[in-house]
């Protein structure tokens, strides 16, 4: 059985932010423990040892908290609404790299409409507006880590 190091970094992070304290995943091949407090016990029939994961796992970029965290309102106007993200995951702009955004600055939006992309777990969820209203700010980039309830866009609703 071949690990994908990417998505057990992908996993691990998930399972760090969030509040599951043990998760097991197993299959007739490989047995994996994750256990909150950055240890795990694995358990397998292929020539994969904790080490290796390990020895991989000290080489997968992890991001800083600081790295992530939703930028302040602006301070010029408080009434414009913020978008926030309902999950963990990676924000995309458009539904393909050659597609354009769904909702740029300046864009008129409306109630349902979507803005943007999540994709957390390999699952692409659409984000969709909550209220009508124009595009005053974009915050996070194409391909960026987000957290839950981080601030994506300010609208400004009309």
């Amino acid at each position: 059985m071949t690990i994908n190091f990417k998505e057990l970094g992908e996993l691990l992070a998930a399972i760090a932010n969030n509040n599951i304290t043990e998760l097991t995943l197993k299959n007739d091949e490989f047995e994996l423990t994750v256990s909150q407090g950055n240890s795990f016990l694995t358990r397998s029939s292929s020539a994969t040892t904790v080490a290796d994961i390990n020895a991989h796992l000290i080489s997968v970029p992890h991001p800083e908290p600081t790295a992530i965290a939703p930028p302040a309102p602006p301070s010029s106007d408080k009434k414009w609404l913020e978008i926030k993200s309902p999950m963990v995951g990676t924000f995309y702009r458009s539904p393909a790299p050659d597609e354009p955004a769904f909702a740029s600055i300046g864009d008129r939006i409306r109630v349902g409409q979507t803005v943007c992309i999540i994709e957390a777990m390999k699952l692409m969820n659409e984000i969709e507006a909550e209220a009508a209203g124009q595009v005053m700010e974009v915050l996070v980039e194409n391909g960026q880590p987000i957290e839950f309830g981080q601030p994506l866009m300010y609208i400004n609703p009309s």
